[in-house]
């Protein structure tokens, strides 16, 4: 998904969105009253106040997208989902570098629950891949119950501090060499989860790097990073055969719902996990 990311939430400058830039992006982060369709039973959770707890521990949102409704007045409070970053301004970052980052997921109109994963983002493109695996947390809770958000800020400063761990994926991945079949073998599978067994898209697509730092697919991480861009971003081209054999150029779309975004991204995530595994290396 290219998330909207703001000119002044660049990761080379240390700054985070203001609440003024915020409120233009991702307006439905600030309420804090549910939407009047919902039961006295749903207790709103406001992002903001998440936002701001954070901001005391030095994190900031850097990136964000705000899904969209046809219902009349659902816009203030309907779902969306912020990219979340330790605003470190001692620490220099270059092109090809991997940060550690938090996706916060949330709505207040019954669409979606909090959710905040921990994620990775690579400064090589705008994609934010969502790291899920065992040993890293992540935190989901329904807007309902007592002391809600108590449990909600406790919960989130809990992935907060284990998120790094995702870290560890970028090292030990770009070590595990691949060959031509393992590569094909992922992509295929990737290919599958994303179009389906018979779609027109050959796993071969996935494969074609976008910039020249990629060119070099012989490891998993770079294999991983390739695939992941290519199916989010969309532009894969493949022919499709009609039963009367008539041929159609098809090409892929990009990933902008937040929902299919999420759900793309751990898939992938687990599938590389388990290639990982297959030769011999896990997360700890």
């Amino acid at each position: 998904m290219n998330m909207l990311y703001s000119k002044s939430a660049r990761f080379d400058t240390g700054h985070a969105l203001t609440e003024d830039e915020l409120f233009k992006l991702v307006p439905s982060v600030f309420a804090t009253e549910p939407h009047s369709s919902r039961s006295e039973r749903f207790q709103a959770i406001p992002t903001i106040e998440v936002i701001r707890e954070l901001a005391k521990e030095g994190y900031g949102v850097v990136g964000g997208q705000q899904a969209v409704t046809r219902v009349e007045g659902k816009a203030p409070f309907t779902k969306h989902l912020l990219r979340i970053r330790k605003m470190d301004s001692a620490v220099k970052y270059s092109v090809g570098d991997t940060v550690a980052e938090m996706r916060l997921k949330n709505a207040n109109d019954g669409t979606a629950g909090y959710d905040l994963m921990s994620a990775l983002f690579r400064i090589a493109c705008l994609n934010s891949m969502v790291a899920m695996k065992e040993q890293l947390d992540s935190l989901k809770i329904r807007h309902t119950g007592k002391d809600i958000i108590p449990r909600v800020i406790d919960g989130t400063f809990t992935v907060v501090e284990n998120s790094k761990l995702a870290l560890a994926a970028p090292e030990q991945w770009s070590q595990i060499k691949l060959d031509r079949e393992e590569s094909l073998l992922l992509a295929q599978a990737a290919r599958d989860i994303r179009f389906g067994e018979d779609a027109p898209i050959e796993p071969i697509a996935l494969l074609t790097a976008r910039r020249r730092e990629d060119a070099d697919r012989t490891n998993l991480w770079t294999n991983f990073n390739v695939i992941q861009e290519n199916v989010i971003r969309g532009g894969l081209h493949g022919v499709k055969v009609d039963a009367n054999n008539r041929r159609r150029n098809v090409t892929s779309r990009a990933i902008n719902g937040i929902d299919q975004d999420t759900k793309l991204n751990r898939a992938l995530w687990t599938l590389a996990s388990k290639m990982a595994e297959l030769k011999g290396v896990r997360i700890d």
